[in-house]
């Protein structure tokens, strides 16, 4: 692939409406809901790329925007990837950046007509998103974090994904199937051969990758497939039907979003610790 087609293949990330679309579709809503997919610009092994989890959760994203009125953002490509910065090509930014991103975002909408915020994470390494949704639905904003790890596991066994969330840590069948669906141009060989597995990871958070896999896998990305990653998006853009409804829900409120985003905002950066 020439360096052209790449340039094209990520712009087509961006969203193309115009303000006039935004315009037209708020009216037909009661209440506006965007959808900000974050992603990381991280090793994936040497077979995905280092933007796999951007292009990952704007593929979650797209899907979603397909099937529910929803204002979608261009992604937020460089976030918390600390643990991986071992290999080369790796970038991060802190935690308390990531928060102020996330914030002065939903800031903006909000002062623009957009109620609703929900953050399509693709990367496991952003704890803190869970954070920025507890904090905003206590004050009483209409907020969300997708997919909760709950999301991720129904949507694995409604795409018959072999590996377990646990296994599947980083690079592994969900990605890889993800990628071999909505991004088939950006894998190079490779993924047939890698499998890793390193179940206990309890270390992580000090050690880092680099402490359980030279490879920079965690997973078995030989079981992926397109018709996988065509399955697992359609799932997850199902689940998503809860996620709309209690947002724009005329009596969602700083009690029930703060109760309900304990839940979800915080299994979703850690039961699986997915990468």
């Amino acid at each position: 692939m020439s360096g052209s087609e790449i340039r094209s293949a990520a712009y087509g990330l961006l969203p193309t409406d115009t303000t006039e679309d935004v315009r037209t579709r708020g009216a037909g809503v009661s209440t506006q809901v965007a959808v900000l997919p974050v992603g990381s610009f991280e090793q994936h092994g040497a077979y995905l790329p280092l933007a796999t989890d951007t292009l990952v959760a704007c593929a979650v994203a797209r899907q979603i925007a397909a099937a529910y009125p929803v204002h979608l953002l261009p992604p937020v490509t460089i976030s918390c990837s600390h643990e991986h910065a071992a290999w080369p090509g790796t970038v991060s930014i802190s935690s308390v950046t990531l928060h102020a991103v996330v914030r002065d975002i939903a800031d903006s909408l909000r002062r623009s007509g957009v109620e609703a915020l929900v953050v399509v994470n693709g990367h496991g390494g952003n704890y803190v998103l869970g954070n920025v949704v507890q904090e905003a639905s206590a004050r009483g904003e209409r907020t969300a974090l997708f997919p909760a790890a709950e999301d991720w596991e129904a949507a694995r066994l409604d795409a018959g994904v072999v590996t377990s969330l646990l296994t599947d840590m980083h690079a592994g069948e969900i990605e890889t199937s993800i990628l071999l669906h909505a991004h088939p141009e950006s894998l190079r060989p490779g993924y047939e051969t890698s499998d890793f597995i390193a179940d206990d990871r309890r270390h992580l958070l000090t050690l880092g990758m680099s402490g359980y896999t030279d490879s920079g896998v965690i997973g078995r990305p030989s079981l992926g497939s397109a018709e996988k990653g065509k399955a697992l998006l359609e799932s997850l853009a199902a689940s998503f039907g809860t996620y709309f409804s209690m947002l724009t829900e005329s009596g969602t409120g700083a009690e029930s979003g703060a109760e309900s985003e304990a839940g979800t905002g915080s299994d979703a950066g850690t039961a699986s610790d997915a990468e």
